[in-house]
């Protein structure tokens, strides 16, 4: 008698960094063990769904990117389903759930998610599932966890309305909106915590080092709520593991050891994700010398012909600007505000410190063979697009892997099973528990721990290469803006960064410099000329760098130079706004007849004799006509801002100096259809400021929160509020 099918559903992705894929895998996998069938796609790959004629229910997983753009492999999905010639009742046929990802740090927060559920629903679509919106700024965990396991049951309830028949409540759903399911409005998310959770019962091991770890007893959950250590939800005391002669207040917090009620609790583990690679190694007859990336088509090998430090001494952080040769090539074309990306290499010596981790030294110039495991039970498993085939050891680990990305609790769960300690299995698999999550937040995500640091803390763990392979993401390029114009620069490339320090913690024994910024410091120092000495035109030797254009910028000035705007760029997000006014000094002189809007940049730093950055060209475009209205302030300084309206007017941060000229920003903005924009941090001035923008607009044109909040959004609609922002 042949099997009866299972029921099926389809799952579709779109991811820039990979964690919508992860989530889109770990459902297509845990799928069998609910008694169903997924069929997994990415959004580009056409040939593989067709939502045209799909009958069964559908499940969008799709991150944000930018500022609030599809996904490179979701672009052309959002394209075809944003056709004004589709019919209202295009997609009357499907059924979805849509889970989105984002951050809040960032200006439209889930913005590709709501642009596709909003264009399901303009198509006749039909919701069977509440959307769920994951916020990476707080983490992700909180978000998705809930919203998995509330799916399972909701697709077996819209595969049973589909087969009979039923929808009508589903109809009556898309038709009135006020009766919708809600949204789920929650605020974390793990990328690989699966409903399939064998508990496990604590473990008081303490073996010696790297000894045979102990059975661990499986429990059953004690309800289906997952009601068992509830009480550890709160961020847990860690420590040393007890003896008989100290008690928990004596107990020192790390990352290695917990406390009660933790360490005594029954963990709901994830389950494991499933190999899919195999790696091996051929030996070669030469050495590699390829000392970049590989995407030889879009890339650059750019010089630096000026190295400056921009802050002086003692200053909080270090502002360095770099100015980059592009004469060489002509295609290599840029307008101020444009963006564009540094290729760096993963630190040399941290490259040495995990072959020997994975000792694998004596392999670091052979070729790496990746295929894939013929007994996978891996959904859509799929040979990494990043690494290329047959590249040295020594290549893959310097430009193709983050291997200082934070590790995901999917990652942590893989490496217990090659963890020799017991009570290191142990703490690796509170970590990547539900009743661990606190503790993976304060220890792990919090403070950005690296893989290096997260072995370099449980030292028998030995996890072979294939899983970093299978885990870690695509090593990054890290985004820059142009901070000059051509026309002032010709064949000229500025940009201006901070050495990013990160601080020692309990898992960094040790602080260090952000990966790009700590490379390409230590590559210009030689010929880095300091604050106040003579510029050389080189230095002892011009290093290169790999940099990419990143096209389809929307930062940039107003085409028509008559229209006003206002620039805020307190720090190093005053970069872009040079480009801008280099370029409007340089349109001055060209059309002297010309008529051009007035221009107000909101600059703000520490000290006024440490970071005050551009000090002089800020002066010299006031004086030249360039810049209108220049208005600074120092928040460590103790003497009134020069600017002030008033002594009692002392402003601290930008967005005080945007308060104490509310009439002429409001004038500038909708009366004069002029734009402002944004540059710079985006977990706290950035919000700040948007914050501002709406007290403003409230008390100057007398309307209520929501109004405001409304008017602001105009303006982002009509590309007249823009930001270009980082976390």
């Amino acid at each position: 008698m042949p099997c009866e099918a299972k029921p099926r559903f389809v799952v579709v992705y779109g991811s820039q960094k990979g964690q919508a894929q992860s989530i889109a895998e770990g459902i297509a996998e845990e799928a069998e063990e609910h008694g169903l069938a997924a069929d997994l796609s990415c959004l580009d790959q056409n040939e593989k769904y067709n939502l045209e004629k799909e009958s069964a229910p559908v499940v969008f997983i799709v991150s944000t990117t930018g500022d609030g753009e599809p996904p490179d492999n979701t672009l052309q999905f959002v394209k075809r389903i944003k056709k004004k010639a589709l019919p209202p009742d295009h997609y009357k046929h499907l059924c979805y759930a849509l889970l989105a990802l984002g951050d809040t740090n960032y200006a439209n927060f889930c913005n590709c998610g709501k642009t596709i559920e909003r264009r399901l629903r303009e198509l006749g679509a039909k919701q069977f599932y509440p959307t769920g919106y994951a916020d990476d700024g707080s983490g992700l965990e909180v978000v998705v966890d809930p919203w998995l396991e509330g799916l399972w049951s909701a697709i077996t309830e819209a595969l049973s309305k589909m087969a009979s028949d039923k929808t009508p409540d589903l109809k009556e759903n898309a038709e009135n909106p006020a009766t919708e399911i809600p949204d789920v409005q929650l605020n974390l998310l793990s990328l690989t915590d699966q409903q399939s959770c064998d508990p496990v019962s604590p473990s008081r091991s303490t073996d010696s080092k790297y000894a045979s770890p102990p059975a661990i007893r499986d429990l059953r959950p004690a309800s289906s709520s997952g009601g068992a250590g509830l009480a550890s939800q709160r961020p847990s005391s860690v420590a040393a593991p007890k003896t008989q002669t100290c008690n928990d207040a004596e107990l020192a917090a790390s990352l290695t050891f917990s406390l009660p009620p933790l360490s005594e609790s029954s963990l709901n583990v994830p389950a494991l994700p499933p190999p899919f690679l195999d790696v091996t190694f051929q030996d070669v007859d030469s050495v590699e010398q390829t000392v970049g990336p590989l995407n030889r088509e879009t890339l650059f090998e750019v010089p630096v012909s000026k190295a400056v430090q921009l802050s002086r001494g003692d200053s909080v952080k270090t502002a360095l600007l770099l100015e980059l040769d592009i004469s060489a090539y002509p295609t290599m074309t840029y307008q101020p505000g444009d963006s564009f990306d540094v290729f760096c290499p993963n630190r040399a010596d941290e490259v040495d410190n995990m072959l020997r981790r994975l000792d694998l030294q004596d392999q670091k110039n052979h070729h790496v063979l990746i295929t894939l495991r013929k007994d996978t039970k891996k959904k859509g498993a799929q040979l990494p697009s990043h690494i290329p085939q047959s590249v040295s050891l020594l290549f893959l680990l310097t430009w193709c892997l983050e291997i200082r990305s934070v590790p995901k609790k999917a990652f942590l769960r893989a490496l217990v099973e090659h963890t020799a300690d017991g009570a290191q299995r142990r703490r690796l698999q509170e970590l990547c528990s539900k009743q661990g999550a606190a503790d993976y937040n304060l220890y792990v995500r919090d403070p950005s721990l690296g893989v290096p640091e997260l072995l370099a803390a449980f030292p028998s763990c030995s996890p072979p290469l294939s899983l970093l392979i299978e885990h870690l993401p695509k090593l990054q390029p890290r985004p820059y803006s142009a901070a000059s114009s051509r026309l002032k620069h010709p064949g000229k490339l500025r940009f201006v960064f901070n050495a990013v320090e990160l601080p020692a913690c309990p898992g960094r024994p040790a602080g260090r410099r952000g990966l790009c910024t700590g490379w390409l410091f230590d590559l210009i120092n030689p010929c880095l000329v300091f604050p106040g000495k003579l510029e050389s035109s080189g230095g002892p030797f011009l290093p290169k760098i790999p940099v990419s254009l990143r096209p389809n910028c929307s930062f940039r000035p107003p085409p028509d130079p008559s229209v006003p705007f206002i620039m805020v760029g307190p720090g190093t997000g005053v970069a872009p706004f040079i480009g801008f006014l280099q370029q409007r000094e340089e349109e001055r002189k060209e059309k002297p007849e010309a008529m051009f809007g007035e221009t107000w940049l909101f600059f703000g730093c520490r000290h006024r004799d440490k970071d005050y950055l551009f000090r002089e060209e800020l002066e010299d475009f006031v004086s030249g006509g360039a810049l209108t209205h220049l208005r600074v302030c120092f928040s460590r300084d103790d003497r009134k801002d020069e600017e002030a309206v008033s002594s009692a007017a002392q402003p601290r941060y930008v967005q005080h100096n945007l308060l104490l000229h509310s009439q002429q920003v409001i004038d500038i903005l909708f009366r004069q259809n002029g734009s402002v924009y944004i540059c710079g941090d985006a977990k706290n001035m950035a919000k700040d400021v948007n914050e501002t923008l709406v007290e403003i607009i409230k008390s100057e044109l007398h309307v209520d929160q929501l109004d405001a909040m409304k008017k602001l959004a105009q303006l982002r609609e009509e590309k007249r509020y823009l930001q270009d922002i980082w976390a």
